[in-house]
């Protein structure tokens, strides 16, 4: 760097140069860690699902149990819903989260007002709590599907 007589200071190429490259690679940078994040979320998600589907699926099989499960979910998706729809059952709150179709869930009973008193809305809702969501599952002898409930 050089100051000449009336106090502007010249820089050389190399110095801009090294300036912009350091800039490029910051945004760079922050650009990966960004994707690396979405990514994640993505990967938390599925293993929800699979979990849950997995979960349902134990129940199902057994004759008889109840049991409440904790799932983890990235803190983006503030709850996760049941509803009566015939390609996803269970969606995720904000709905650009997805859904997914869960197998093996009487979704008739578990939106039945009798077992869930806040399923009026014709759907059943769980609110994600520091990235926690629990759930109770609930199969009775000779039931063929298991019931979620929310306690």
């Amino acid at each position: 760097m050089k100051v000449n007589k009336r106090g502007q200071l010249k820089l050389s190429f190399g110095m801009i140069f090294s300036i912009i490259l350091i800039i490029f690679f910051l945004v760079f940078a922050f650009f990966g860690i960004r994707q690396f994040l979405d990514v994640q979320e993505t990967i938390n998600t599925e293993q929800f699902k699979n979990d849950f589907q997995e979960d349902v699926d134990q129940m199902w099989r057994s004759s008889r149990g109840s049991t409440e499960k904790i799932y983890g979910l990235p803190k983006e998706i503030t709850g996760v819903c049941f509803e009566d729809d015939d390609f996803e059952n269970m969606y995720f709150v904000p709905r650009e989260f997805g859904g997914e179709f869960i197998e093996h869930i009487d979704i008739g009973k578990t939106l039945d007002l009798k077992v869930n008193s806040d399923a009026r809305t014709g759907r059943l809702c769980f609110e994600n709590t520091d990235g926690k969501i629990k759930i109770f599952l609930e199969k009775d002898f000779g039931e063929n599907l298991v019931t979620i409930i929310k306690r």
